[in-house]
């Protein structure tokens, strides 16, 4: 793996879990794809540092429970906004 990519790894899971930054936001901070986030936080992040591997993963399992809940927030203040 080349050396670039090992530190946009790290950084990224750095990111998050100081923020609790969703992929999506992730991504447009770095300006990266989201699955080229997910992929570094899954995949990459295990064999070069398993201990901040588990807490990204934290992070993003809540954000991932929360998820239906922010999509319908999101949905209400788009109504709300349109009346």
């Amino acid at each position: 793996m080349k050396d670039y990519i090992e530190e946009r790894a790290v950084e990224i899971a750095n990111y998050i879990i100081e923020t609790k930054a969703t992929v999506r936001q992730a991504a447009k901070k770095f300006g990266i794809s989201k699955s080229t986030v997910h992929k570094d936080c899954t995949d990459r992040l295990s064999q070069l540092n398993p201990g901040l591997a588990c807490e990204v993963r934290q992070v993003l399992d809540v954000n991932k429970q929360e998820r239906h809940i922010r999509g319908g927030l999101a949905t209400r203040e788009k109504y709300l906004h349109q009346h």
